[in-house]
């Protein structure tokens, strides 16, 4: 049994650089297969079965992934041309305050947001899709709010920044319920219409990358930084993690639309409706959280103040 389970180990739980080459191998064996419309059997077959080993390994090795990641770390900052950028006063401050960083990660959301916008944007008017132009608009107000947390974060002074920050906290909630109501109308539309996103030639496959990497990453920043104890900093990660759900809703209609041919209208307008009914619930419920977490907060601050 021990020299089964050995077995196993060496097939399914590999060192860190293996399980990196093996994961893109498998994926990017898949995703060939599906572009260049290779209607071998053999060929389908083992690249679904490429796939899915490349998505044990990738499973399995997580963890020495994350441990691989640390000591790769911990090597380039002993660098010496690191460690004259952390003796400079911005670079100090980015490697030693985590709040400096977390601000400097705000700009670069932000930088970021707009460059999804604009080609959002650009492909609304380009492929004259309605549906490409209402996205750009949702992912604007997600950038004003973005820009809002940063300038107040400009402001900040002394002992009243906790309370500013617990304001704009629970001014992002109430916005974020309000804007629900926009991401509902459109799923609305698209479940009535029975139609969505539609990404041409490979391009569907960057969205599709993108679309998981934002996911992953929003989720690991809004619980890292939740320990952190600010509440701009948290709801900046909790607009993240909204955008990178909205982008996965039009990466699946996106998806029905290119390789649901066979799908009957019922069946994507079920999943379509299931994923952004998901999706507005989500939002709902962390916009709530939000609210009430700042009220709660405000009003302990409020009776601390009045006993000292």
């Amino acid at each position: 049994m021990d020299r089964f389970k050995r077995i196993l180990k060496k097939i399914f739980v590999l060192p860190p650089v293996p399980t990196v080459v093996i994961a893109l191998f498998g994926y990017a064996f898949v995703i060939a297969v599906a572009v260049f419309g290779i209607n071998i059997p053999a060929v389908e077959y083992l690249s679904y079965l490429a796939s899915a080993y490349a998505l044990i390994v990738t499973i399995t090795g997580l963890p020495r992934m994350r441990a691989y990641i640390k000591s790769v770390k911990k090597r380039l900052f002993d660098l010496s041309a690191v460690k004259r950028i952390k003796e400079t006063k911005y670079g100090g401050k980015y490697f030693d305050d985590i709040r400096f960083r977390a601000k400097v990660s705000l700009y670069c959301g932000l930088f970021i947001n707009i460059l999804y916008i604009a080609v959002k944007m650009f492909s609304g008017i380009y492929y004259r899709s309605v549906w490409f132009a209402a996205l750009a608009i949702y992912y604007i107000l997600l950038a004003v709010m973005r820009f809002m947390l940063i300038r107040r974060e400009k402001r900040y002074t002394g002992t009243s920044e906790i309370e500013i920050e617990l304001h704009r906290y629970r001014a992002c909630g109430i916005t974020l319920l309000i804007m629900n109501e926009a991401l509902a109308g459109i799923v609305i539309f698209m479940v009535y219409q029975n139609r969505g996103f539609d990404y041409p030639g490979l391009l569907i496959y960057a969205m599709a990358m993108y679309s998981f990497y934002a996911v992953i990453s929003a989720v690991v920043n809004l619980v890292k930084f939740r320990k952190h104890g600010s509440p701009v900093l948290s709801a900046s990660k909790t607009i993240t993690l909204i955008a990178a759900m909205v982008s996965m809703l039009s990466l699946e209609t996106a998806m029905l639309s290119r390789f649901g041919s066979n799908d009957t209208p019922q069946f994507r307008a079920i999943m379509t409706g299931a994923t952004g009914g998901g999706v507005c619930t989500i939002v709902i419920c962390m916009a709530v959280y939000m609210i009430v977490k700042a009220n709660k907060n405000l009003k302990k601050l409020k009776i601390n103040n009045s006993q000292t």
